[in-house]
């Protein structure tokens, strides 16, 4: 499979990479490109400033440009945190995306977006300070209704970004579960 991999609000971390590494590991392709330029943060809140900064339109056009060279083959977009958000409009806008694994976070969906099948997987904490039950509530019955093949992983106790062994959320637990459940996804595709 040839995966586009969208680092979190933190940057590309070493955590990003590591994943990347799994995944090949499994036999697929993986594209890691860096939004933030080579910044990272220690806080979420740096990196949340970062991103207003830059702007949303200007990381998304980096994330275009990042996945352009590659998506005539037919991209599985996946992200960490803000960068599922990334993978999510971007597979929604790509007729050949092949899948969607979002690993801690998710998207706002256009009343007017359609995708035909497109399997999704997410992967969330339970509970999710950045995703509410209400909001993956109303996540999930937009993805249906936009026509995703939608599977959803909680993981209660788990902290937000549980799967990234630098950060104080890291499960090791919930992250191997994760991995697992990522990778059969990905190998049926």
């Amino acid at each position: 499979m040839n995966i586009m991999l969208f680092h979190s609000t933190y940057g590309l971390r070493p955590a990003v990479h590591a994943a990347a590494d799994r995944l090949r590991a499994a036999g697929h392709e993986v594209h890691v490109p860096d939004l933030f330029e080579g910044r990272t943060f220690e806080t979420v809140e740096e990196g949340m400033a970062f991103q207003e900064e830059t702007g949303r339109d200007e990381l998304l056009k980096r994330a275009v440009l990042a996945a352009a060279p590659y998506s005539e083959r037919g991209l599985v977009y996946a992200g960490f945190s803000f960068g599922g958000s990334l993978a999510q409009h971007l597979a929604f806008a790509d007729e050949k995306a092949r899948g969607l694994l979002l690993l801690h976070g998710t998207s706002d969906i256009a009343d007017d977006v359609s995708v035909d099948d497109l399997p999704v997987q997410l992967h969330i904490a339970d509970p999710d300070p950045f995703e509410t039950h209400d909001w993956l509530t109303a996540w999930y019955l937009r993805m249906q209704r936009a026509g995703a093949d939608v599977e959803v992983h909680r993981y209660p106790g788990a902290g937000h970004l549980f799967t990234d062994p630098g950060l104080p959320d890291y499960d090791a637990e919930a992250s191997e579960q994760a991995w697992r459940s990522a990778l059969g996804f990905l190998d049926s595709l």
